[in-house]
């Protein structure tokens, strides 16, 4: 039994990035859903799609390279927060990633948001992982 699953998600997504693999699946979930949605939107992924299944569905994540050298897009997707040590931050302590070219992915009270959608809207939240 896996005890922490976004760490879980973070290396099948890392390992599979590193092999040259295509596509990648997950077991589904909420927080899972928010973290493809925003690597998506970050232009991390190609693309996504979440599948029901009796129990608790699969997200098909499909996995984006450089088209000219098959270099990873992500190069760095680093767990922050984990079950022994939270990592929380105030929208004014929030992290900046490579100086503003990478995200943090952090969950506040408005959701499962970048960090500079949380400096935005000016809150702070646990912050999950570090994507670049």
């Amino acid at each position: 039994m896996n005890t922490d699953p976004i760490a879980d998600y973070l290396t099948r997504v890392r390992n599979a990035s590193s092999a040259g693999l295509k596509m990648v699946e997950i077991p589904g979930s909420n927080i899972k859903k928010a973290i493809t949605q925003i690597l998506f939107d970050q232009g991390y992924i190609l693309n996504y799609k979440f599948e029901e299944d009796d129990k608790q569905g699969v997200i098909k994540i499909a996995l984006k390279y450089n088209s000219s050298t098959r270099v990873p897009v992500i190069t760095k997707l680093q767990r922050a927060s984990r079950p022994g040590l939270r990592k929380y931050s105030g929208s004014e302590d929030m992290p900046r990633i490579l100086n503003g070219l990478g995200i943090a992915i952090v969950s506040t009270s408005k959701g499962v948001i970048t960090d500079k959608e949380a400096r935005k809207l000016n809150v702070g939240g646990e912050v999950i992982c570090y994507v670049y």
